[in-house]
């Protein structure tokens, strides 16, 4: 799961240049004591570029392995334009996914749960086999995705006021990896259906009180959702039966604060129109 990060690693550490902005094991160490106490933390990888910043990523990993469980799959973060341009960002960003950040639909939860905790309207594919790895379409991925998940991801912001957040350093932290909910799995029966309701389907993300905090199409994610897997494969993402993949926000990110005691995300135009819900007792 990690190799493709490992490599960035080892090719950063091979450059002379680059070795200062990989992050040195005490900057490991502290981010990692930050992220447990929930604490704003530094950044990692400041001024380095993105080789530099993977490979920062990929030590961090293995030191949130212990903390956070294996990882489980991988992320695409800044997938819309204005994001990007937020960020003085071209492109996506990517980053993984733990597997003891995963909670179940109608999870409860306390916060904050993280330094400076968000929410987010998202969405989880499920790789069913190796074959998604050729893919060069929505459809043809499809094909080699078992199910659909709806997913509320609830990431960290972490960085403590005044240090520089750029798509390096968001990458070097792993793009805010925290907590997420899943919705129960949507089977993918017919790949160039599923293909066109991902991208015409309508995602709205509620607050408690029923108030819309975000409406967008599922073409809001790089054109269609399953880009973002596209996106992952094309930086040399090697995708393995069961990983999981998030696709990016479909809006704006809110704090916990803003939702009124929860959140609840509707995917309109997929089957059945699911629904998945977190809640923040206030």
């Amino acid at each position: 799961m990690l190799k493709p990060l490992l490599a960035a690693c080892t090719l950063a550490l091979t450059a002379p240049a680059a070795i200062a902005a990989c992050a040195t094991d005490a900057e490991i160490s502290a981010f990692t004591e930050s992220y447990l106490a929930k604490t704003p933390a530094r950044a990692l990888s400041p001024g380095g570029s993105m080789q530099d910043a993977l490979c920062s990523q990929a030590k961090l990993a293995l030191a949130m392995e212990p903390i956070m469980g294996p990882v489980v799959g991988y992320k695409a973060g800044l997938t819309s334009k204005p994001a990007q341009d937020l960020f003085g960002a071209t492109e996506p960003v990517q980053g993984v996914l733990y597997q003891n950040m995963m909670l179940e639909d109608g999870a409860t939860l306390d916060a904050p749960w993280g330094a400076i905790p968000m929410v987010e309207a998202d969405l989880v594919l499920v790789v069913a086999d190796e074959a998604i790895n050729g893919a060069t379409t929505p459809a043809e991925a499809l094909a080699h995705i078992s199910a659909i998940r709806p997913f509320i991801e609830l990431p960290d912001l972490t960085l403590a006021k005044g240090q520089p957040f750029t798509a390096e350093t968001i990458t070097a932290m792993g793009v805010g990896t925290r907590l997420g909910v899943l919705g129960a799995p949507l089977p993918v029966e017919d790949p160039a259906a599923m293909a066109r309701m991902l991208e015409e389907m309508s995602v709205t993300m509620r607050d408690a009180a029923g108030g819309i905090l975000v409406q967008a199409p599922g073409r809001a994610v790089l054109g269609n959702p399953v880009n973002a897997a596209l996106w992952l494969r094309s930086k040399g993402v090697v995708f393995k039966a069961g990983d999981l993949i998030s696709v990016g926000s479909f809006g704006p990110l809110f704090p916990p604060q803003k939702t009124k005691g929860g959140v609840s995300v509707t995917y309109q135009g997929l089957p059945g129109d699911p629904v998945v819900e977190v809640f923040f007792p206030e």
